[in-house]
């Protein structure tokens, strides 16, 4: 067997490696600097260290706006896991089952709208839920529900809510295919033995297909916060920078446009807005390290 030389093995990864560099792990470290920098009226750029991150942390005219975004992401996050990922599941395993006619019609038509774009799913359901032209109304109306429907894009208590409830429609189907794929690869003769010692189909499903696919539901949940965290295109399209109705729908991914690139009477500030960039990257690193520490290391004696 031939083996790869240190210098071919450095030829195979340069490209990658410089593509890497040049556009994702050099403009995060100069992002990273920037946050440490504030500019005057000429554009001219000064050194003020932790400055910034006082200033939205904890200046009651950026802070407020700051802590609102970030409860509402938490909020977002919240109501994927509760929806999202548990629906992904239960479909996957419906998926799964021998016999079922049509599935892979229905895994299609699931899947499809993660494939369309956000802009266009967000102009889709606006004028769904119009209540000025949209058909939510009538559909409601012809299955004797009228009297529930309501304005819910434009209702603060509401707003975050049904934007919530979009995103996991149109995203519901990546976590069902990959934990449609975990639950395909697990023995056959495991399951065979669980049938042969009488074991019901739930009980086999709970103890024995479960705790095999904990690891992809693992990472069905951190791609999840990922996700979640960076989420800024499905509000953006529907509510505009502005995360209306009185930001009751405003995310971290919101809240930095408006500070880095300013929108209607705010004024854009590119050091400020690398600051808030590096909190949500920092409240990322921070989600996805405690995973790793605290669930991943007992989730790998599952994988074995």
């Amino acid at each position: 067997m031939k083996t790869i030389r240190a210098w071919q093995l450095a030829v195979l990864l340069a490209p990658a490696v410089l593509i890497y560099a040049l556009f994702s792990a050099l403009p995060l470290l100069d992002t990273l600097r920037l946050g440490f920098y504030t500019a005057n009226d000429a554009g001219v750029r000064s050194f003020v260290g932790l400055d910034n991150y006082r200033t939205i942390l904890f200046d009651p005219d950026w802070s407020a706006a700051f802590w609102n975004a970030m409860w509402n992401n938490v909020k977002f996050f919240c109501i994927h896991m509760a929806l999202q990922n548990p629906i992904g599941l239960l479909l996957a395993t419906l998926f799964s089952l021998k016999g079922l006619r049509g599935a892979r019609t229905y895994r299609t038509l699931i899947f499809l709208p993660t494939l369309l774009s956000v802009v266009i799913i967000g102009f889709i359901w606006q004028l769904i839920l119009s209540p000025l032209w949209g058909v939510g109304e009538k559909l409601l109306g012809a299955v004797g529900l009228a009297d529930w429907f309501a304005p819910w894009l434009g209702q603060e208590s509401t707003a975050l809510l049904t934007l919530s409830l979009i995103s996991v429609w149109q995203y519901v189907g990546i976590p069902m295919m990959l934990i449609y794929a975990a639950l395909l690869a697990v023995p056959e003769e495991v399951l065979e033995a669980a049938h042969a010692e009488g074991a019901s189909a739930m009980r086999i499903f709970w103890q024995i297909k479960l705790p095999l696919i904990y690891p992809t539901l693992g990472l069905v949940t951190i791609l999840t916060f990922v996700a979640n965290f960076n989420a800024f295109d499905l509000i953006y399209s529907v509510k505009g920078a502005l995360a209306g109705p009185n930001y009751a729908s405003d995310l971290l991914g919101t809240y930095f446009y408006r500070t880095f690139f300013g929108y209607q009477a705010q004024i854009g500030s590119p050091t400020m807005g690398a600051a808030v960039a590096t909190l949500m990257f920092l409240v990322i690193l921070g989600g996805v390290g405690a995973y790793f520490v605290l669930v991943q290391r007992r989730l790998t004696r599952y994988a074995m």
